[in-house]
């Protein structure tokens, strides 16, 4: 791993762009993988503004929330339109579909897409439970795409996107821990005090299913981009 301590997410935001740029201009990113949720917002402001050229890029997402459709304005489909999708042209862009009929081949479908687009570069966060995507604690690492029933610490962290904690969805589909580790190159980022015992774990703890991101420990080419609060256990 390699751990990389900033001041900001501005800061923060800057070093992952430049992981972005170096593999656009080298022609070694062919699909990015994304995330959403606060964590990752500054960085798609930074891309909005770099001019990008990702016309021969395909991106896959984590997740997204199962219920909502893809012009729900909660739904993570919503989200990437509005973010980024909008204001930087892709090749082809890819998120599971919430409301398929049949989640379990919507699963496979996706798994399908993860297998046409080898995932180059992933953007991650951290829970403040250690989740990565939405593969909570005690998920099998070697879980590919699947339906998460989410936590009670992750409906409550989400619950500020909604108006009141009834409308957080209760399910996910999301990119599993297999799914993720596939990525040639990982980079994750993380901000406040809040999250910094789930960095300490994910860093220096043993590597278990109780702590989803300390999997991380196994993979080739992870970078840690953090400030300093998220930081301040280490």
């Amino acid at each position: 791993m390699n751990i990389v301590v900033v001041k900001n997410q501005e800061e923060a935001a800057e070093k992952a762009l430049e992981l972005v740029k170096a593999g656009l201009e080298k022609g070694s990113i062919k699909t990015l993988g994304l995330a959403t949720g606060s964590t990752p917002l500054k960085l798609y402001e930074k891309m909005r503004g770099a001019n990008l050229d990702c016309s021969d890029v395909a991106t896959v997402n984590l997740d997204e929330y199962v219920g909502l459709a893809p012009n729900d304005p909660q739904s993570y489909n919503h989200y990437m339109k509005t973010e980024l999708f909008d204001h930087v042209k892709f090749k082809e862009t890819h998120l599971p579909n919430g409301v398929a009929e049949n989640l379990q081949e919507e699963c496979e479908r996706y798994e399908a897409v993860l297998s046409e687009n080898p995932v180059d570069l992933q953007v991650l966060g951290i829970g403040t439970n250690a989740h990565i995507g939405f593969n909570e604690p005690g998920t099998s690492f070697d879980t590919k795409t699947h339906v998460v029933e989410l936590t009670e610490s992750t409906i409550e962290s989400n619950k500020v996107h909604f108006e009141k904690v009834e409308d957080v969805p209760t399910h996910a589909i999301s990119m599993g821990i297999a799914s993720i580790m596939e990525a040639k190159e990982i980079v994750l980022l993380a901000f406040g005090e809040a999250k910094a015992e789930a960095v300490k774990q994910m860093v220096n703890g043993p590597v278990n299913e109780g702590c989803p991101a300390s999997v991380l420990q196994n993979h080739a080419n992870v970078t840690i981009i953090i400030d300093e609060a998220a930081a301040s256990k280490l």
